[in-house]
């Protein structure tokens, strides 16, 4: 019975976050939400992520990342246009268009977030409601500020159960970013010190980190052991041994 409670009272608390956002909007329903966020460290291996939300929670098996690619390192209107070009570009189910997009970040951010967007929403039904979510001098949670298209900027109540659902869905957005960034940079590290060894193509970097377990165990490996990885003669192990100690 524990469980059964909690679900309906978890399912409660999300149905007010919902009818306070509409009020608050000044929108009939809102049956859909989706939020973008940027994650990448000093411009290096950049993803970014898409939640959705509908009046039930979260929607994970909807939520998407997107590899980050060709841009400048760091130009997060640069990537925050890659993804929502690779979104919303494509033919979208009218159950599928979103009722509110919520980006993180502020004027600039959102009025890039719009210039992509607006390409494409000509053959939708509606148009949605874009708001960005500007984080306060602090960035304490709670001190959030909702940006507009038309430029008007509030704050919400720290207790308003409305704000509370801007920060659930950004907070997911923002996590499902950086998860995806640190595996990608961790797959990057991983190969880069492998790179540039002669002898040693994708295909052989696979099987090296496969067969030791990793790039540390690599790096603590003696020749003898580097050789023994199929494919590996006992002179490029030692060609790897010496690169892997500089």
């Amino acid at each position: 019975m524990t469980a059964i409670t909690t679900k309906i009272n978890h399912k409660m608390t999300i149905n007010q976050r919902f009818k306070e956002l509409q009020e608050v909007l000044s929108m009939d329903v809102i049956k859909r939400m989706e939020c973008f966020d940027i994650s990448h460290t000093m411009g290096e291996s950049t993803i970014a992520s898409c939640v959705v939300y509908n009046q039930e929670g979260p929607v994970k098996p909807e939520y998407r990342r997107y590899n980050i690619t060709g841009i400048t390192g760091g130009d997060d209107y640069a990537a925050m246009a890659q993804a929502l070009e690779r979104r919303y570009s494509k033919q979208l189910d009218v159950d599928k268009i979103p009722d509110i997009i919520f980006i993180d970040g502020g004027k600039g951010q959102l009025n890039r977030a719009h210039e992509i967007i607006s390409q494409y929403w000509g053959d939708w039904p509606f148009r949605p409601r874009m708001m960005g979510i500007a984080k306060g001098v602090t960035r304490k949670p709670g001190l959030e500020t909702l940006v507009t298209l038309e430029g008007e900027e509030f704050n919400l109540p720290s207790d308003a159960p409305a704000l509370h659902l801007i920060q659930h869905i950004r907070d997911e957005s923002h996590n499902h970013a950086i998860a995806g960034h640190r595996a990608k940079r961790g797959k990057t590290r991983r190969t880069s010190a492998l790179e540039g060894i002669e002898g040693v193509g994708p295909k052989r970097r696979q099987s090296l980190l496969k067969y030791m377990g990793g790039l540390q165990e690599l790096k603590r490996a003696t020749v003898e052991e580097i050789a023994k990885v199929p494919g590996i003669s006992h002179s490029l192990a030692e060609n790897i041994y010496q690169a892997l100690k500089q």
